[in-house]
């Protein structure tokens, strides 16, 4: 029995070829929705400004899936003068930078982005796509409406068309808004801070279902206003998971962490207590690489410096998600370093479930009683250390070092199927379904 077609107008900013873990969710949504009786229809800006470029993703977009494309404009060319930086360059997210800048300028251009900016830069695509898009309705037929962020601009797109049209609209956070671990450092004024509040407030208000990737965001979004919010976490892909030859895994005692290394993810306590295993253990000494795949905040090579950790350190810049998922498989141990900011407890990336996929044995840096935390005592994946814990770590270290040189370093993981992309589509689905009685 054929299942009948509904259409679903999904507006993004990431899109391929935008590269990073910010576009997987929507383009992984977006491959498995069709299976569900959705039919995804998607916005997103022609010209954008990611940080990161991978054509790779393209290869996930299923054939004939109507995409819709419109110019934006950000200011980011005014922002890379303020910074000193050549027009070229790309601009880090979670204010990562892979060199020393003048702290004055960073002070500056980071004032810029969270008083004058709201919600964020790419507030000029607002009004634009609000008259692009309801001209466009007149014939696309859309049944439902999903936003997702951030940048939380989209869910200010979303909000005005259904005001507009009442179509019914889910608002995704696959963040918080002022609950992010960076909103403290944006040095807001009272107004700007009150602006933020109040937008967010009102999205989280007017939706006809918002959905948040822990079940922390939801407690916090409760506080903000009171309502049912959907649990959809983030997920991984089976299909991305390619056999890997044997012969190809890491000879020595590789420690990985694959995606962006941003400050406040800089495990100190790592690094000492990886020197102190270093001097007492020859053997680990010999074996032992810290592996990190993607752009490094300078303050962790910093660290790495400090504690003699020099000669160990493997750097592979940005590589092609095929490629960072390969390099995952051949690792020995997989980083997992949650932010050490207030917000940690509800941090839970993207990155977890495609390690957990890979089988490698996780080590995980955070808080002992977050949302990483749970899902990694729930599915045997890996063992967690609290970021003051330096005996704990010391000795989750050693276990894998002793597995490692007895051949026996691999996950226990148990069944994890209900986060696939496809199992997690079918909860979108039901969402939409909802919205039937509504429209």
């Amino acid at each position: 029995m054929e299942i009948p077609v509904r259409k679903v107008l999904i507006i993004t900013y990431y899109w391929p070829p935008s590269g990073g873990s910010g576009v997987q969710r929507w383009l992984k949504m977006v491959k498995y929705l069709r299976q569900s009786g959705w039919e995804p229809v998607v916005y997103t800006p022609e010209n954008a400004e990611y940080p990161e470029i991978d054509y790779t993703y393209q290869e996930d977009i299923p054939e004939g899936v109507k995409v819709i494309k419109h110019r934006i404009w950000e200011p980011y060319s005014y922002y890379k003068k303020v910074l000193g930086m050549k027009e070229e360059e790309k601009i880090s997210a979670g204010f990562l930078s892979e060199k020393k800048k003048n702290t004055f300028l960073q002070a500056v251009s980071i004032w810029i982005r969270g008083n004058l900016f709201i919600p964020d830069a790419r507030k000029f695509w607002i009004r634009p796509s609000v008259r692009f898009l309801c001209e466009q309705l007149q014939t696309l037929h859309i049944e439902a409406i999903i936003t997702t962020g951030p940048p939380h601009s989209m869910h200010l797109i979303g909000m005005a068309i259904h005001r507009k049209t009442g179509i019914p609209w889910l608002a995704d956070f696959c963040d918080p808004w002022t609950g992010i671990d960076f909103y403290h450092e944006l040095n807001l004024t009272y107004l700007a801070d009150l602006r933020h509040k109040l937008l967010e407030k009102r999205v989280l208000r007017s939706a006809n279902a918002v959905s948040a990737v822990t079940q922390t965001m939801i407690q916090e979004f409760n506080l903000i206003f009171p309502r049912k919010y959907e649990l959809i976490s983030n997920g991984f892909d089976e299909s991305d998971i390619k056999p890997l030859d044997p012969k190809k895994m890491d000879r020595k005692f590789s420690i990985a962490h694959i995606g962006s290394l941003v400050p406040s993810r800089n495990p100190i306590i790592l690094w000492k207590v990886l020197s102190l295993l270093v001097k007492e253990n020859e053997e680990f000494a010999n074996t032992l690489e810290i592996k990190l795949v993607g752009k490094i905040d300078v303050s962790v090579t910093d660290s790495i410096q400090k504690y003699n950790l020099n000669r160990y350190l493997t750097k592979v810049s940005y590589l092609s998600h095929d490629k960072a998922i390969e390099e995952t498989q051949k690792s020995q141990v997989l980083l997992l370093l949650i932010n050490n900011t207030p917000n940690a407890r509800g941090i839970l990336t993207g990155k977890l479930f495609e390690y957990m996929a890979t089988r490698r044995p996780i080590l995980c840096i955070g808080p002992e009683d977050g949302d990483a935390a749970s899902v990694l005592k729930e599915t045997l994946s890996g063992k967690i250390c609290g970021y003051e814990n330096e005996d704990l770590l010391k000795n989750i270290v050693s276990e894998y070092f002793l597995e490692y040189q007895k051949n026996q370093l691999l996950s226990s993981r148990q069944e994890i199927g209900h986060y696939s992309w496809k199992n997690l589509s079918h909860n979108v689905a039901k969402v939409l379904n909802s919205f039937s009685l509504l429209h």
